[in-house]
């Protein structure tokens, strides 16, 4: 949920639900096994980082996933893409039946990413920075052999301090251009934006990863943005100073993570383009989703590899997505 203030800036409403799932329960909701489901939509940037995160770590068998559709009307996600439109573990047709179950009188945003309490369909937390964070450190009895550390406690600081300004001006930063009401506020977010695309691009251009040798929570919430900039924010939300494809050392970081398992293949372009073009009416009121732009350059080779690095750490690629699990053949570059 968000609105625009009087001098035409785009403002999120951050009030999420803080409730945890930890491993010692101190929360009220404990990490057990098949107990809880996470309910995404391919085509929502901050929902993709979960997606991705679950599967690095190997939680598909402790954690559920269910996928909601590209598109939602004001009440909220449907589970269109399931037979009779129902969601098949929770059995609900919308995702606010969740939030409703716990709080009737809940005022906020539905979004996703969420995690809902299958015993008795109530949501537990939607709030999507700290869902991944804890998928890290709370979840760990159930990580597969092999999974990365995507948070390790000596980068904890510097992840930290990445992912504020990167949140702030770039993964937020889109929005505040897209759904800018006045001219001021736009050129202003523009700017912000692209200030912070050319610092990560110096900051990138000698070393590998954001945060250390390794793939950790910085890559993965800077990726979701960079994966949507040429498809969607460049016309959509006027995010036009540069493709992501003319910036050379963002565009081959970029690919180097499209490549590697676990961000290419979780990766719905179909969607992606679905949910902004179909759903923003107030900027684009025809609906009409845009034909391209060519994936194919994703696939290119990217070169990353010559600055050393090792993508896992210790650790291993996850294995291929589950079946039922993998985006739709054509929905992708691959």
């Amino acid at each position: 949920m968000a609105y625009v203030n009087p001098a035409g800036e785009f403002t999120r409403d951050q009030r999420y639900i803080a409730t945890r799932i930890t491993a010692d329960g101190r929360d009220g909701f404990p990490v057990e096994p098949g107990r809880y489901r996470l309910v995404v939509s391919r085509a929502c940037p901050w929902a993709n980082r979960a997606i991705i995160v679950r599967r690095l770590l190997g939680l598909e068998d402790a954690l559920s996933m269910g996928v909601a559709g590209p598109t939602h009307d004001e009440r909220s996600w449907t589970f269109d893409l399931d037979p009779g439109g129902r969601d098949p573990v929770l059995g609900i047709e919308r995702l606010q039946e969740a939030f409703f179950a716990r709080y009737p009188d809940y005022d906020k945003g539905i979004t996703v990413p969420a995690i809902v309490d299958v015993p008795t369909g109530q949501v537990v937390t939607n709030d999507f920075p700290q869902i991944t964070l804890d998928m890290s450190l709370e979840w760990t009895a159930h990580h597969r052999p092999g999974a990365p550390e995507l948070y390790p406690e000596r980068l904890r600081d510097e992840i930290d301090e990445v992912n504020k300004v990167v949140f702030a001006d770039v993964n937020n930063g889109v929005y505040r251009a897209g759904f800018a009401g006045s001219q001021e506020a736009y050129e202003k977010a523009h700017h912000r934006l692209f200030q912070r695309l050319d610092w990560l691009s110096a900051r990138l251009e000698g070393q590998r990863f954001l945060v250390g040798d390794t793939i950790t929570e910085a890559d993965v919430r800077l990726f979701t943005t960079l994966a949507r900039f040429d498809a969607v924010y460049h016309g959509h939300f006027k995010c036009n100073r540069s493709k992501l494809s003319e910036m050379p050392v963002l565009w081959a970081y970029a690919r180097d993570l499209f490549q590697t398992p676990g961000f290419g293949d979780t990766t719905d372009f179909v969607h992606i383009k679905r949910h902004y073009y179909e759903v923003h009416r107030d900027i684009n009121p025809t609906g009409v989703v845009p034909a391209g732009p060519d994936l194919h350059n994703w696939l290119e080779p990217h070169g990353r590899e010559e600055l050393g690095g090792r993508p896992f750490g210790d650790g291993t690629p996850p294995p291929p997505p589950r079946p039922g699990e993998e985006v739709t053949p054509g929905h992708g570059a691959r």
